[in-house]
């Protein structure tokens, strides 16, 4: 499983808000609710999100062990 906690974390450090996001990086609402669930998004989102925070992906996500088997 992944999460998205440290991304809340990482952007109270950095002091960009979630509205920063939307109307500054055009990171779009959509993309923030699948984040804010641990949904799926795209390997993209991940890279921009590393470049507008100035940050590593670990610094954003998190994996942890389940019963997820493909």
């Amino acid at each position: 499983m992944i999460t998205y906690d440290r991304l809340w974390k990482t952007m109270r450090l950095k002091g960009i808000s979630q509205y920063d996001l939307y109307t500054h990086h055009n990171i779009n609402r959509s993309q923030l609710d699948r984040l804010r669930h641990n949904k799926n998004i795209e390997v993209n989102t991940i890279d921009k999100l590393c470049n507008i925070l100035h940050c590593k992906v670990e610094d954003i996500m998190e994996h942890f062990d389940d019963d997820n088997i493909f």
